[in-house]
């Protein structure tokens, strides 16, 4: 009688090691929207978080000086416009009795042919006043909405000429007092660090299943997942795929190397 002696040997699946930069969640560069000079930046900021500040202010004198004309010139323009309309009203009333006078005395077979010229000319002139006063009134209405829409564009402007960051990490500040700059000019680099991610570059293997896989950091288990996957091999390392996991800001500073492992 033969034995057969049965080896079970366990299959052993090592995933392959990557080390990744803690880095924040997102960085990204503010450009200018418009052209204007910069008159003030706050270069204390620069490598701190920023809770709510303005870091770099372009010159918006000259906006301010013409947004506040052209709010006096809506109010003025409105009362213009509600005059216009009390009078309007009143002609109204005018057009009424002078065409009720012109068609009764048409009637009259005892009133003279100058009468009756007079009554129509009369009505006819009520008539053309109170159509004049309703182009100047429609024409108000419209240089109005034109004003409000100046002050718009001068209010986004002048919000435009004021950097202000709200949360986020000033890294780097690109421009200078004195300094002009055109829209599409860079101003700052500012990080968003209320988070921090890992990016890794993967071999097409790992991504089988990867939504299930479990990630190690620094040989520690975790609960943390790879959040996303770019299905296109990256261009630099065109034979894998790029991959994120989001992670909590680090207590202290960004920049550690982490060893990252997905199995």
């Amino acid at each position: 009688m033969k034995i057969f002696l049965l080896l079970f040997t366990p299959l052993f699946i090592f995933a392959k090691v990557h080390y990744a930069k803690v880095e924040p969640y997102e960085s990204v560069v503010l450009k200018s929207a418009v052209s204007a000079l910069v008159v003030e930046v706050d270069l204390d900021a620069e490598g701190s978080m920023v809770t709510s500040k303005r870091i770099i202010h372009l010159d918006d004198s000259l906006d301010k000086i013409n947004l506040e004309d052209s709010k006096k010139s809506v109010v003025l323009l409105e009362k213009m416009l509600g005059i216009n309309q009390e009078i309007a009203t009143s002609l109204s009333g005018t057009v009424k009795r002078q065409e009720g006078y012109y068609k009764r005395i048409n009637k009259l077979a005892t009133a003279s042919k100058t009468q009756k010229d007079n009554a129509y000319s009369s009505f006819i002139s009520a008539k053309t006043q109170y159509l004049s006063t309703r182009e100047k009134i429609v024409s108000l209405e419209k240089q109005i909405m034109d004003m409000k829409y100046k002050v718009a564009q001068l209010e986004d402007s002048i919000a435009k000429k004021s950097i202000v960051l709200t949360n986020k990490y000033l890294y780097k500040l690109i421009v200078r007092k004195g300094d002009f700059v055109a829209p599409g000019s860079p101003l700052a680099q500012v990080e968003d660090a209320s988070r921090a991610k890992l990016v890794l570059f993967l071999e097409p293997e790992e991504l089988d299943q990867i939504e299930q896989k479990i990630v190690y950091l620094d040989g520690e288990k975790t609960e943390y997942k790879v959040n996303k996957v770019w299905r296109v091999a990256d261009e630099k390392f065109i034979s894998s795929y790029r991959a994120e996991i989001y992670i909590p800001a680090p207590k202290n500073s960004f920049s550690k190397l982490v060893k990252v492992e997905i199995k």
